[in-house]
């Protein structure tokens, strides 16, 4: 897909503060530490749209990315972020279930987790609770670069497995370094806006 622009079009923490059109969105959600951010500015082709940190955990907020006028990634708050208090966490909690539950120009929730490690049981979590809502709920595989090419399949296996997921080949691995499997991605993407 060619991205003429993009930009953020809001932060929210609270529904009256989502922008108010029938655009479709496609939300990301994922640990804090599994490369959401990196991941929205390689498919967008920007260096800092989405803000990245060395610290996980930095988007608090729902955040909305405007592309080429026309629809919206939407961020939600990493968790198992274990360096912020259980209110925090808790609050971040319901700001991402609120937006989920009552967000009708949503079209698609796609998980992020890094290849490099087995899904947590917060994501198991999560993605069970996307398909529970009529989700099919697109697997992302970031940091593709950080593993060999040899322990892909294997990887990829302890992923489905923890995820019970019925067909692998679903996982898109992605390096947001080299851009590994960004046409798929998009496939993906604009099959749904």
């Amino acid at each position: 897909m060619k991205i003429i622009n993009s930009d953020i079009q809001a932060i929210a923490v609270k529904p009256e503060q989502y922008p108010k059109d029938d655009l479709s969105e496609i939300a990301f959600v994922g640990r804090s530490n599994v490369g959401k951010s990196s991941f929205i500015n390689s498919i967008l082709n920007r260096k800092n749209l989405a803000r990245t940190s060395g610290k996980p955990g930095k988007t608090r907020t729902i955040n909305f990315y405007l592309i080429n006028e026309e629809f919206r990634f939407v961020d939600l708050p990493g968790y198992g972020y274990a360096k912020v208090s259980k209110k925090e966490q808790d609050k971040w909690g319901y700001i991402i279930e609120e937006y989920l539950t009552s967000r009708e120009n949503l079209k698609e929730i796609a998980l992020i987790i890094d290849i490099r490690h087995s899904p947590t049981e917060q994501d198991l979590m999560m993605y069970e609770w996307i398909k529970s809502f009529g989700y099919e709920g697109i697997v992302i595989a970031t940091k593709l670069d950080k593993i060999s090419k040899g322990s892909l399949q294997k990887n990829l296996k302890k992923i489905s497995e923890k995820l019970g997921m019925e067909d692998r080949k679903t996982i898109i691995p992605y390096s947001s370094i080299n851009k590994t499997n960004l046409e798929r991605v998009w496939e993906r993407f604009k099959s749904l806006i």
